[in-house]
Order: C-alpha cells, then structure tokens, then sequence
C-alpha cells in the first residue's frame, strides 16, 4: 500500500478511534453532572436568531427527588411504557412500524426514550441513516452507562414541553405556576399529552385532542400501577426467561 495511503488511513482510523472514546466520556460524565443545554436546545435558539422570532426560551434543570412522582410515570405511560424493561430499543415498535409502512398506512413512531434522550442531548433533527446510526450508537451507551432513573432524569429535563420550553421544571413555572414537586397526576398527563406536537399545542390551554390524550394517559398510569412501575426490576441483561 502508498505509504501516503497508509498514513491517512491510520491518522483516520486515530481519529475515529478518538471520537469513539471522547463519546463514551461525555456520556459517562452526564451520569452524574446534569446537561446545562442540549444539542436540541441550541439548535432551536440558532433556529430563533436566525428566523427572528421572540420566543421566550425557558430551561431549568430540577433533580429527580424535587419532582413529582406522577411526572415519570405519566411520560412512560404515554411515550415508552416498556421503558423499565427494554435495553433502548423496542423492537416490536420497531417491526410494527415497518409493517405500517410497507402496508402505505401511517408512520408510526418508534422511538423509545432512551433513544430520544439521544437525540435530544447529542443530535440534530433528520431523518438521514447517518443520524439514526448515531442515534442508536449513543442510545447503547446511554444504556450501557445510565441506569433507568438517570434516563428519564434526563429526559424529564430536556424534553420539549412548549414553544422554547425545556424541561419539567420550566414547565411546571410557565403552566402551573408551582413547583415541579406539586404536580398532580392529572397536570403530568397534560405535560406529557402534548409531546407529539409541544410548539402546537399546550399543556396550559389544552385542546380536545389534548383533553382525550390525557385521559387515555391516566388511564394508562393507573393500569400501569402508578410511580411503582418505575421501580420494578428489569431482566438481567443478556439472559432470557
């Protein structure tokens, strides 16, 4: 092989290599330090400078213990709700996905949470194969490195709950007007009925669409068997019943 030929591969291979090990870091570090912003985040404020809009951006990061218990389970239920068992990936959503549109029927999402803390925190918006194989790339660390509590902390923090609002704690301010820690049942349903679509509609002023989304949330918290869900042991990685 050219000796030129052979040093760019080997300088490409330290590179990808290096690249590898710093993701394993930062995801390793965001363990136990909380994310200040998010790839999603500063994406929409680059969006906002740029469009012009005066949109009033709101984030602020609130520990699992200062959060109401009805909050997690409320976004499991209506996003995820084989979160405590899977190991980021659901892969009968997945195959039911494909299904749905090889038959031409509506796309249906797939994503679990831990696959949307991925995005949410690291990536960009897209649909490109590059993005989704970066997507699944840190959902196996995420995994690997984060117990579940520590997902859906992050998740909790980051997601989009409204036009330029992130997260449980800027949500509970600019909706309920209390603290995260006194959300009711019912006002998590809300918060996480609006995850389809936050920037159209609003926990706040809740459509009908939102009404009977979070109904059906509540419905589905309660079969669930409420916050206990959360803490129910997952199966031991690796071994099948």
């Amino acid at each position: 092989m050219n000796p030129t030929l052979r040093r760019m591969f080997r300088i490409l291979a330290l590179l990808v290599v290096g690249w590898l090990a710093l993701s394993c870091w930062v995801v390793i570090v965001l363990r136990f330090v909380p994310p200040w912003t998010s790839a999603m985040m500063m994406e929409r404020r680059v969006e906002l400078l740029f469009d012009g809009e005066n949109v009033d951006f709101r984030h602020r990061w609130v520990p699992w213990n200062e959060v109401s218990p009805h909050v997690g389970i409320a976004m499991v239920a209506g996003e995820d709700q084989k979160f405590p068992f899977h190991h980021g990936f659901d892969v009968d959503a997945i195959q039911d996905a494909i299904d749905a549109a090889d038959e031409g029927r509506r796309l249906r999402g797939a994503s679990t949470i831990s696959q949307q803390v991925a995005k949410n925190l690291f990536l960009w918006n897209g649909r490109s194969f590059v993005r989704k194989g970066l997507e699944a790339w840190y959902t196996v660390l995420i995994e690997t490195f984060w117990p579940k509590r520590r997902i859906l902390e992050v998740y909790m923090n980051i997601v989009e709950l409204g036009d330029g609002v992130y997260g449980v704690g800027a949500a509970s301010d600019a909706f309920f007007h209390e603290p995260p820690s006194r959300i009711g049942a019912a006002q998590a349903a809300r918060l996480a009925a609006v995850l389809p679509n936050p920037r159209r509609f609003h926990a706040d002023q809740p459509s009908a669409y939102v009404q009977r989304r979070t109904a059906w949330i509540l419905q589905q918290m309660g079969q669930l068997g409420g916050p206990g869900y959360l803490d129910r042991p997952a199966p031991v990685r690796g071994r099948t019943r």
